[in-house]
């Protein structure tokens, strides 16, 4: 019974922490290595594109205004909503812990082929 508790808390536990992931960041003055280990389900590429997209039409004035950039949806928005900072100080590149690596989401996926079989 003990044993069961506690794979269900640890079960638990490890389903919350990408809820806690995120660290905040301003995304207004923070760099592209910073904006990726700070922020869920937003690698290098995509903070690139943040900070390229920055670059060219200046600070964001609403965490809405990042769903320009393209790739970044409004479920990652809502997933960061509270990390992502326009103003202030945010965390700085010697702040922010490496994020935890997050399994992809499994999505339906279909069958392998076998071998001369046709759609």
């Amino acid at each position: 019974m003990l044993k069961k508790l506690a794979a269900i808390a640890g079960l638990t536990l490890a389903l919350a922490l990408p809820a806690f992931a995120a660290t905040p960041v301003n995304v207004n003055t923070a760099d592209a290595e910073t904006i990726a280990k700070s922020l869920d389900g937003i690698g290098l590429a995509k903070a690139k594109a943040i900070v390229a997209f920055r670059d060219e039409h200046g600070p964001f004035k609403s965490v809405d205004d990042l769903a320009q950039v393209k790739g970044v949806g409004p479920a990652t928005l809502q997933r960061n909503h509270d990390a992502i900072l326009l103003t202030g100080e945010g965390a700085k590149a010697a702040d922010v812990p490496a994020k935890p690596k997050h399994a992809k989401s499994s999505k339906a996926t279909k069958p392998a082929k076998a071998e001369g079989e046709q759609d």
